[in-house]
């Protein structure tokens, strides 16, 4: 016997720490290879990891809430000497690699049914798997639910479920292997089956977190400065203290955007297709990032530079259980309608779901944050790190407007714009909004087509 000691992998694009939300094992419990371990919370994801050793649990290296830093000791395990299922990195790498055709990649926090697992060396740090070929997924009639088994799902659908207050012990999992998706909780919500789990009559929220109703919680509720709200709150005092912002507002009759949606909504071709003034919107800004390219554009103080950019990522600022996270379309201003509400509407589910990748969080070089559905009208936004500007959208409501000197009930919306005064002046910005009011105002066909 020996023993192995399981380091925090960075299981994103530079992450120096993550949070233990929820232990799947305990000390003295024998695990198989891939088994899921642990449930932990970056900046970024709600990931859970899987085992990359068979054997037995010795030390948990955190209790929940800890945070641990990366490559720092998570678990160690009691392995048998033929059980060893990392490779150092300092091993050449002609002893570790099996053949290719044996190699199948697995999603971080999915990982694969330990039946299908296949003992293989592999890099300690990324703990990832490879396992014998899939076997075909089990018919969607069929799934069984074993009483007293742990249900299998992902960290999203679990808290998704609870958040509806589902008990997935009770849910019938039709993914592989019987694994729970988001659908077959939907199902089971939408059939109405008494699974629910007891919960408070009113909850509110706080950074993805339920806090006690109002009239029955404590006094007074501290929560640790975490995950997404520690990102959030270190990179709003950068910019706040380090860009100087400015605004300007502009109100916008788009009741033609309006109609131009009802227009497309009926149409057969875009069945399916989710349009919403913010795919308008979108097409607005980035049509306005072509025109005045100043306005797509970040401030390198250590370089004394301002760097405009000719392709826009365009940042979707979501709220989501977690918090508040702003991950972003690439090359966005090269997108027509469909492609914009597609990758829209996935990017914001992604975001919801707690799926973002490390990859869509980063570059971001223009910003919507979209406070209509609020029901607010106006914002005064704080510009993401490395961004010029960022878009504020109000809600669309009806109210009087002057048309021909007759008073009439339009759609107005109202747009406020923060922009970095050190690279956008007035003029700049004032041109640019007025260029996205001008377009919702009278978003043109040509302008919309693809």
């Amino acid at each position: 016997m020996s023993e192995q000691v399981f380091l925090l992998p960075d299981v994103g694009e530079g992450l120096v720490e993550a949070d233990i939300v929820e232990w799947k094992v305990a000390v003295g419990d024998v695990v198989s290879l891939n088994q899921p371990l642990v449930d932990i919370e970056t900046a970024k994801a709600v990931v859970e990891l899987p085992s990359p050793y068979a054997g037995t649990v010795t030390i948990l290296h955190g209790n929940v809430g800890d945070t641990i830093e990366v490559d720092h000791p998570l678990i160690t395990f009691e392995v048998s000497d033929g059980e060893d299922a990392t490779t150092s990195a300092a091993e050449p790498a002609a002893t570790a690699a099996p053949a290719p055709e044996a190699r199948t990649s697995v999603l971080v926090g999915y990982g694969v049914s330990n039946e299908d697992a296949t003992p293989t060396r592999r890099h300690r740090r990324q703990g990832s798997a490879t396992p014998a070929p899939a076997a075909a997924p089990a018919a969607a009639a069929t799934p069984s639910v074993t009483p007293g088994a742990s249900p299998r799902s992902t960290p999203p659908v679990r808290l998704y479920a609870k958040q509806h207050g589902v008990d997935l012990a009770r849910v019938r999992g039709t993914g592989r292997d019987g694994l729970i998706t988001r659908a077959d909780v939907d199902a089971l919500l939408g059939a109405g089956v008494a699974t629910r789990l007891a919960a408070p009559a009113t909850t509110s929220r706080f950074i993805g977190r339920d806090l006690e109703p109002w009239d029955s919680g404590p006094a007074e509720e501290r929560i640790a400065v975490k995950g997404v709200l520690k990102t959030m709150s270190e990179a709003m005092t950068q910019s706040a203290f380090s860009a100087p912002h400015a605004v300007v507002w502009l109100r916008v009759d788009a009741t033609k955007t309006v109609e131009l949606l009802a227009s497309l909504k009926s149409r057969p071709s875009l069945e399916g297709i989710r349009l919403s003034p913010l795919t308008i919107a979108a097409l607005a800004v980035c049509d306005g990032a072509r025109t005045y390219p100043g306005i797509n554009s970040s401030f390198d103080a250590a370089a004394s530079e301002v760097v405009v950019r000719r392709s826009v990522n365009l940042g979707i600022a979501a709220n989501t259980p977690r918090g508040l996270i702003v991950p972003n379309v690439k090359d966005a201003d090269r997108l027509g309608l469909v492609a914009m509400a597609q990758a829209l509407n996935g990017l914001v589910d992604r975001a919801r779901d707690n799926t973002t990748t490390p990859a869509e969080m980063a570059g971001t070089t223009l910003t919507i944050t979209n406070v209509g559905p609020f029901g607010v009208d106006g914002a005064m936004p704080i510009l993401p790190p490395g961004t010029g500007a960022i878009l504020a959208v109000g809600q669309l409501v009806k109210a009087p407007w002057v048309v021909d000197d007759q008073v009439v009930v339009r759609h107005v919306v109202e747009l406020s714009m923060s922009f970095d005064h050190r690279q956008i002046d007035g003029a700049l910005a004032s041109q640019f909004i007025a260029h996205v009011g001008a377009f919702l105002s009278d978003p043109a066909p040509s302008l919309i087509a693809g």
